[in-house]
């Protein structure tokens, strides 16, 4: 139908769900509404990756942008400032080369805009669109079709975003760069919102340990439009690998 809305469990929507249409557990539904907030949802300005929050809330490190986010005014576009500024805080890590090739893998590469299984339209490494054929992506200054190099480079840029997202919702989480690059391959996936309100991220925050819960939470959520789907089957099972795959190398709490 027309409209868009977001991905949250039936009991936090205050619009109406929709079965069908997310993946995930049975009552994470597709909540639409005219008040849908936007809030926890992943946003980029001029190329630059961050996350929808109500502006009564400190954009650390970053600075507010409207017009980016679902809602009313006061939801903008938080961005985490760019690599070269200074003073712009901690910065997001960056997920790692068996992350980005795990996604890949499991995303596709797609040259211009088109559906993907579940019938939303992506474009070039499982780019959501956000605005009607995917606007924001040439406003950023890209050109379609995308090569893999040009996809490549906006996927690093979501992913800062989906990695902004989990840093926000999981304070309490210590992770290393695979257990990191598996649980944002994972937000990416199924969207902030559902990320945030997610077991596994209540269990992290509540001090358990990252790779059992990563085990017995991921496969979980392998289901879209009411089925379970082989290819989010086999991606969850790659998540626990990587997350299970020890390394020294750490991701979170951020460095500063």
């Amino acid at each position: 139908g027309k409209g868009s809305g977001k991905c949250s469990p039936t009991s936090k929507c205050s619009g109406t769900s929709t079965p069908g249409y997310c993946p995930g557990p049975s009552d994470v539904q597709c909540c639409t509404s005219s008040s849908t907030t936007g809030v926890g949802d992943s946003c980029s300005v001029n190329g630059v990756s961050g996350v929808c929050q109500l502006t009564s809330t400190a954009c650390s490190g970053g600075e507010y942008a409207p017009g980016y986010c679902q809602g009313p005014s006061n939801v903008q576009c938080c961005t985490k400032g760019s690599s070269s500024g200074g003073g712009s805080g901690c910065g997001t890590p960056t997920v790692n080369a068996a992350g980005i090739s795990l996604i890949k893998t499991y995303e596709g590469f797609v040259p211009t805009v088109s559906a993907d299984p579940v019938g939303y339209p992506t474009v070039g490494y499982g780019h959501k669109c956000q605005k009607a054929n995917c606007a924001e992506v040439t406003e950023a200054g890209y050109t379609f079709p995308l090569t893999k190099a040009t996809a490549s480079e906006l996927l690093m840029s979501d992913l800062k975003g989906y990695g902004a997202c989990l840093a926000q919702y999981c304070p309490k989480c210590t992770l290393n760069a695979n257990q990191y690059a598996a649980l944002v391959s994972w937000t990416m996936n199924i969207g902030c919102s559902q990320m945030e309100s997610s077991t596994l991220i209540k269990d992290l925050n509540a001090g358990d340990n990252v790779d059992s819960t990563c085990a017995s939470q991921l496969p979980q959520w392998d289901q879209s439009k009411g089925g379970v789907l082989p290819g989010l089957v086999n991606r969850r099972a790659a998540e626990v690998k990587l997350c299970q795959t020890a390394t020294e190398t750490g991701a979170l709490p951020e460095k500063c």
